[in-house]
């Protein structure tokens, strides 16, 4: 029964990466014709895209009252864009330098972004209220993103009319109907992911925050990858960089925000069951932050590193939850 879950878990996380990569290209486009900085569209725009799958899934959980798988998601994926995903793009596109103000600022707002919802979730529960607070966080933080681009040509308000002129060209019917296709595949393909990991939670007697935290948080991390790794070869540094704090950053506030709203986090046995994956989130960014500010630039073997590091966590984390028999209570999902 494994083989088939995985099975379906691979084939809905396919479909998942397609239809995001529909939205991306879209996304890339618009980065064309609306001539926003390649950090600012893709800290904002193109990071959002790539966390589609993330939002989706989400959203989907906390439909379904399995809001622990999409904790266990959110803080996957990020634990995943910090070492999986940067270390697999400069293993394989090669060494990835720092440009902008990378370093001073906006490495910054993004570790604050990804440890703000996990202070909010020490007493175990995320209201609606927090959920609403992170969503204002993560309009603030697009908003300071676009604003420090000052040398931008157009402001928001042009960006906004050159794109609905575009759309009243004649032509564009067929894109806004590989967009529409790649909206009902986000949607079919989270719904899947989501009773999948269910049934592997329940059957396998795996808590469903771990099930989250890795072979979900795997599948919606391929898009960030596969698009840095373009990036690196195209040699635009500065959309890696855009992609993977932006993500991070939708993450944290966007996408817990959404959940939270949708239904109330509650975790069972508090926050202790996540506090390693925490640490883990904690010190692997801390490890990033070293790397990338030594020599303003991320090396082939730090990525190697990153990417040991990651596989050191998920051994560490299956080791744990096999040391701890009561750990299984937490596998189960949330009415």
């Amino acid at each position: 029964m494994l083989i088939i879950y995985l099975i379906l878990l691979i084939f809905f996380s396919f479909l998942l990466i397609k239809s995001t990569e529909i939205l991306i290209q879209a996304l890339t486009n618009l980065s064309k014709i609306s001539h926003i900085g390649k950090f600012a569209i893709t800290s904002s725009l193109l990071a959002l895209a790539t966390s589609l799958p993330e939002l989706f899934v989400g959203i989907t959980a906390a439909l379904e009252k399995q809001s622990n798988l999409a904790l266990g998601n959110v803080l996957g994926s990020n634990i995943a864009n910090i070492s999986l995903v940067i270390g697999g793009a400069a293993l394989i596109g090669g060494s990835i330098g720092v440009v902008g103000n990378f370093l001073k600022k906006d490495i910054f707002y993004a570790f604050l972004a990804g440890a703000f919802p996990l202070l909010l979730l020490l007493d175990g529960r995320l209201s609606r209220v927090e959920g609403l607070i992170l969503l204002l966080v993560y309009g603030i933080y697009n908003y300071t993103v676009l604003l420090e681009k000052k040398r931008e040509k157009y402001s928001s308000g042009e960006i906004a009319r050159k794109i609905l002129r575009r759309l009243n060209h004649k032509g564009t019917e067929g894109q806004i109907a590989w967009i529409f296709l790649g909206a009902v595949l986000l949607v079919f393909s989270a719904d899947g992911i989501v009773k999948v990991a269910g049934l592997i939670a329940q059957s396998f007697k795996v808590p469903v925050f771990l099930v989250g935290l890795f072979l979900v948080a795997i599948g919606t991390s391929l898009p960030e990858l596969s698009f840095e790794i373009g990036a690196i070869r195209k040699k635009q540094v500065g959309m890696v960089f855009g992609d993977l704090l932006g993500s991070i950053t939708a993450n944290s506030t966007l996408i817990l925000g959404v959940t939270a709203l949708i239904n109330p986090m509650v975790l069972e046995g508090g926050f202790r069951p996540y506090l390693w994956a925490t640490i883990a989130y904690f010190l692997i960014f801390i490890l990033f932050w070293v790397f990338v500010r030594t020599k303003k630039k991320l090396e082939r073997w730090e990525g190697i590193v990153l990417l040991l590091i990651y596989i050191a966590f998920i051994i560490f984390e299956f080791w744990r939850i096999n040391q701890s028999p009561a750990s299984i209570l937490f596998s189960q999902p949330i009415h």
